[in-house]
């Protein structure tokens, strides 16, 4: 069973949540909070696979709760809660620890398949998420010429599955896409952001588009 904490000060969406997560027989939600205090404490009371975190919390926000987890329960996989143009508060949560980001209105379905990829140390990012931050990376201008450089010594299979990863796609989707296993896909891009010296998915997103490798 994959064992999920829900943290939101929304008891309307805790419930919702919840509700949509009873429905999928390989999840158990453990625990609830109301706030990033009670988040921290509730994963240092039990095991907790994936943590569902909103970002915007009384008393300590998702983003503290997120650097408190990671310090408390390193394996819990963070995933944020986060509503349409919050883009800044991505940033600060991605250094806070946070492995994934789904937007508060996303379905039922994805839902539960975001907390499946997470609890597999899957990567979960919301593709209009993705494509909000490189819009407001490029209002604020871009360096073509030093991001082709930094993918140069690419190998082509990682060309194409970090072109593909800046279009917001998962690692079983990009696996999809170019026939090949997530096991492989994963490597690549471990061994993308090595090479290009990029410390998180978002970051080489921003870099696959200014390096053209993305439609503008």
């Amino acid at each position: 069973m994959i064992r999920v904490l829900i943290a939101d000060d929304e008891t309307l969406m805790r419930a919702g949540i919840r509700l949509i997560l009873e429905h999928a027989e390989d999840i158990e939600v453990v625990a609830e909070a109301g706030d990033g205090r009670e988040a921290a404490a509730a994963c240092r009371a039990q095991d907790v696979d994936v943590a569902l975190v909103d970002i915007q919390m009384p008393v300590r926000d998702g983003i503290a709760a997120a650097e408190d987890i990671a310090r408390i329960s390193p394996r819990t996989c963070v995933v944020m809660l986060t509503a349409f143009g919050e883009e800044a508060s991505v940033t600060r949560a991605l250094r806070a620890g946070a492995s994934g980001f789904l937007l508060k209105d996303t379905g039922p379905a994805e839902l539960i398949r975001a907390v499946r990829l997470a609890a597999q140390g899957e990567p979960v990012l919301a593709p209009r998420i993705t494509r909000q931050l490189l819009e407001r990376h490029v209002e604020s201008g871009r360096s073509t010429e030093a991001a082709v450089r930094r993918t140069d010594e690419l190998t082509p299979a990682e060309r194409d599955v970090l072109r593909l990863l800046g279009t917001g796609l998962s690692n079983a989707e990009i696996a999809e896409q170019l026939y090949l296993s997530a096991g492989t896909v994963k490597a690549h891009i471990s061994r993308i952001l090595t090479r290009t010296g990029c410390a998180n998915r978002v970051q080489a997103a921003v870099l696959a588009h200014d390096a053209g490798l993305t439609p503008r």
